[in-house]
């Protein structure tokens, strides 16, 4: 890690009829800062409705957040002055795995908690922490599950015969493209490309152009944020459309994704998602109209992770009924947890123990097309259309 902080049990510090107070450090500036917002405003959405409700063990609570810039530097320092000056009493996590990667460390280090709202890269759930755990339905191995399983399922002579893989190289992307390669080959997919490119690429010309020369019938992009727009622009540039497209991660955010490629090209376009605002998740409806109330918008994926996270840990808090940060990673790992999400368990890595969904751009909406008792749609555009223009 960056930087190593004094090991101990943690101080609670407030008072136990002052505030509870949870730190948090996230880049509300710097690249990433449009996703932040929306996750921010997750862990708001959730204060609201805890201190409407009386509080945490009858306390208000308080967000101590601190912004990172994203820099992983600036978080190390960040939770180590959250736990050692602020005393903060509880913890939630950042986003991406790039933060998530030193910033659980600390807490380890600091014997608290830690719940994670995003960063699922297989890395930060093999060092053996025991206060750790994820609040999305599945790590970036889960990524390719569904997916997989709708081509498996398709007629030998309706399934891709031919296969491209670029990749941003990051933990978040490039271990779930390896095992989406390896199983379609396994399926007899041949791959015609497959190649890493920097996080900071902006300009996918040649990689859309050499793509486009292989002709593959399967595009599966391993991309973060403004990566899976910048190809898909470069692919409309070189007049290259696949019969099927999967992007990780971008296509998920209703609020950037449609605006940077065209509505009308989302079409047919396949991710994977944690949630849903249509799923049937006790608490989901409430969430999203509050969240609506509260930000005069839509809440994306990014909201409702963090708000799960800190559902997360109201749960644990609540069932142990006092601050013990050993006792609450304990009932954790023995407990299952309901969420807007669905339900979280959890194994001794803090890998949860369920499934992401499948979901598909329809007629300018994110549908859930799998498993099949989550479906908001039962049909599956294919092949994809071409694009719009």
């Amino acid at each position: 890690m960056l930087v190593t902080a004094a090991c101990g049990a943690p101080s609670t510090g407030s008072s136990s009829t002052g505030p509870i107070r949870i730190g948090a450090s996230l880049p509300l500036t710097g690249p990433v800062a449009d996703v932040s917002k929306p996750g921010h405003q997750g862990y708001q959405a959730w204060q609201k409705k805890v201190n409407d409700a009386g509080g945490l063990l009858n306390r208000q609570v308080e967000f101590v957040i601190l912004d990172d810039g994203f820099d992983q530097n600036t978080v190390v320092a960040n939770y180590n002055k959250l736990i050692s000056q602020e005393k903060v009493d509880l913890l939630v996590g950042t986003f991406s795995s790039f933060l998530n990667l030193p910033a659980s460390a600390i807490a380890e280090r600091n014997g608290m908690v830690y719940v994670e709202p995003s960063g699922g890269a297989a890395e930060i759930f093999e060092r053996g922490l025991k206060k750790l755990f994820f609040a999305q339905t599945g790590t970036t191995k889960d990524v390719p599950d569904r997916f997989v399983e709708y081509i498996a399922s398709l007629p030998q002579a309706d399934r891709p015969a031919t296969a491209a893989y670029p990749t941003q190289n990051d933990p978040s992307a490039d271990v779930a493209i390896e095992i989406f390669k390896q199983k379609f080959e396994a399926l007899g997919i041949r791959t015609v490309y497959s190649e890493n490119y920097p996080p900071d690429t902006t300009n996918f010309d040649t990689i859309a152009s050499t793509i486009a020369q292989a002709k593959p019938d399967l595009l599966v992009h391993g991309a973060l944020e403004t990566d899976g727009v910048a190809m898909i622009r470069s692919l409309q540039k070189v007049g290259f459309s696949p019969k099927f497209l999967f992007q990780t991660k971008a296509p998920s955010s209703p609020l950037t994704f449609p605006s940077g490629i065209g509505e009308a090209n989302t079409e047919g376009i396949f991710t994977t998602a944690a949630w849903h605002p249509d799923a049937k998740n006790p608490g989901n409806v409430d969430f999203v109209s509050a969240y609506r109330t509260q930000f005069g918008e839509d809440p994306t994926e990014d909201a409702a992770s963090s708000y799960t996270a800190a559902q997360v840990l109201q749960a644990a808090v609540e069932a142990v009924g006092k601050i013990d940060q050993n006792a609450i990673a304990d009932w954790l790992h023995a407990n299952a947890v309901p969420t807007i999400s669905g339900p979280l368990a959890w194994d001794e890595r803090g890998v949860p123990k369920a499934s992401m969904l499948l979901v598909q751009w329809q007629k300018g909406q994110l549908e859930v097309v799998a498993p099949a008792d989550a479906v908001t749609s039962t049909q599956i555009v294919r092949p994809k259309p071409g694009w719009a223009g």
